[in-house]
């Protein structure tokens, strides 16, 4: 695979982590019960903010397995 091939494919597989991830933190927040401390539980504002926590812990997590695939290759070329 040459380089730009390889750039490429490692651009969607973080875009893919990244929507992966942001979906991921979707699904777990709605478990959360943030209600508890919202004025409005069901307006807009809290619509909004599930949306920038998701997207949040999503990126979050997405740059901890990008991070860590980074890892893992860079060990394998120590050993290989």
């Amino acid at each position: 695979m040459d380089g730009a091939t390889g750039f490429a494919v490692s651009a969607l597989v973080n875009i893919l982590l990244s929507l992966a991830g942001i979906a991921l933190s979707w699904w777990v927040l709605q478990n959360v019960r943030l209600d508890l401390f919202l004025r409005e539980p069901k307006g807009i504002q809290a619509k909004v903010l599930y949306i920038l926590l998701s997207i949040i812990f999503g990126h979050g997590l997405a740059s901890f397995l990008n991070d860590y695939m980074s890892w893992s290759q860079m060990l394998g070329s120590l050993f290989g």
